[in-house]
């Protein structure tokens, strides 16, 4: 399961507590955080020597999430248009994409291929 990120502040005063001399199993009381994540913060404090989050790792999107949302817009408003066309919409928008991008994404919304012709 995944759950939010933690404010640079709670890791910054978690460090300034380690810092201190104070154990995890201190810090996480006084924090109420698990003593696991007071861990990772300053494993990764101790690595990388920021408490920032740092950029992840993975291939960026092609199309951005306003982008999908906006090919969903189109496609729930008119059911029978094509990906030629919702491709020609995407160049307007300034964001080209391929036909085969444009169907994975309609895929992963529900609203292209077998799954998305049996709903009512």
């Amino acid at each position: 399961m995944k759950s939010k990120e933690l404010s640079v502040d709670l890791r910054d005063r978690t460090v300034s507590r380690h810092r201190s001399g104070e154990g995890y199993r201190k810090i996480s009381a006084a924090l109420k955080v698990p003593m696991s994540t007071v861990a990772s913060i300053i494993r990764e404090w101790k690595k990388f020597g920021t408490t920032r989050t740092l950029p992840r790792v993975g291939r960026p999107a092609r199309l951005s999430d306003r982008g999908r949302r906006a090919l969903v817009r189109e496609v729930t408003r008119n059911p029978m248009v094509t990906l030629t066309d919702l491709q020609r919409c995407s160049m307007k928008r300034g964001e080209p994409s391929r036909r085969t991008t444009i169907s994975a994404a309609l895929h992963t919304s529900g609203l292209f291929g077998r799954e998305a012709r049996r709903k009512p």
